[in-house]
């Protein structure tokens, strides 16, 4: 049975960095894929926004996602704004879509958006009434949840592992879409947003499981329905 995805992002970008495998594996097993990006990704460095929409759209299409929202929040901002702020565009679209799998950001990023909106995803996705929320899942995102202080409470120690061998060249291509934006997120090797690097992060967490390539989850919650 197919089931409704939503895939939350702080900026654009990070839901192929994070997620762009299984973005990919989810739309190929006929799941229904959205993704919510909820800052325009750039206003704290630059007021061109419009590039990184497009980018957006064109790396989505690439994983096979046509349905693709966002939020408008400021960029670098989320943590000086009320948490409600960045709570009801996340809740708004959990009750539209119902889905039954959500992935966010993990909690010890270095980047304050990442973190503000995990917290604010932890509110939208709490788990009563009807709330349809089945599986909820933390990405990694690189150049930021690598560069977190290694403090046992901010690490990302991830116990669950999605083959994206098949998909990986759907990753990289996706990432492709954000090279031509007004600053380029599509950096030169040997730095995190590098093609390369994308998939040597991909090869590190598929060897650590006996796969080609994985990318790699700390499960939140899952819910069992008997």
């Amino acid at each position: 049975m197919s089931k409704q995805v939503l895939v939350i992002a702080a900026h654009p970008d990070d839901e192929v960095l994070g997620v762009g495998g299984t973005i990919a594996r989810h739309v190929q097993q006929g799941d229904h894929v959205s993704v919510l990006v909820l800052t325009d990704g750039v206003t704290a460095r630059h007021a061109v926004t419009e590039p990184q929409k497009e980018a957006a759209h064109k790396a989505c299409r690439a994983l096979g996602v046509q349905d693709v929202h966002f939020g408008d929040l400021p960029d670098q901002r989320l943590d000086a704004l009320p948490l409600l702020e960045v709570i009801r565009p996340i809740s708004d679209w959990v009750k539209e879509l119902h889905p039954q799998v959500v992935y966010t950001h993990h909690r010890g990023d270095a980047n304050q958006d990442h973190r503000t909106v995990f917290s604010a995803t932890l509110v939208a996705a709490r788990p009563f009434g009807e709330n349809p929320i089945e599986r909820l899942l933390c990405y990694e995102v690189a150049s930021s949840t690598e560069w977190a202080p290694s403090f046992a409470d901010w690490a990302f120690l991830p116990n669950v592992f999605v083959d994206i061998s098949a998909t990986l060249e759907a990753k990289l291509a996706a990432i492709e879409a954000y090279r031509e934006t007004f600053e380029s997120e599509v950096k030169p090797y040997p730095h995190p947003r590098s093609p390369e690097a994308i998939q040597v992060y991909a090869q590190h967490r598929g060897i650590a499981v006996g796969m080609q390539a994985a990318e790699a989850f700390v499960l939140v919650r899952e819910l069992v329905k008997v």
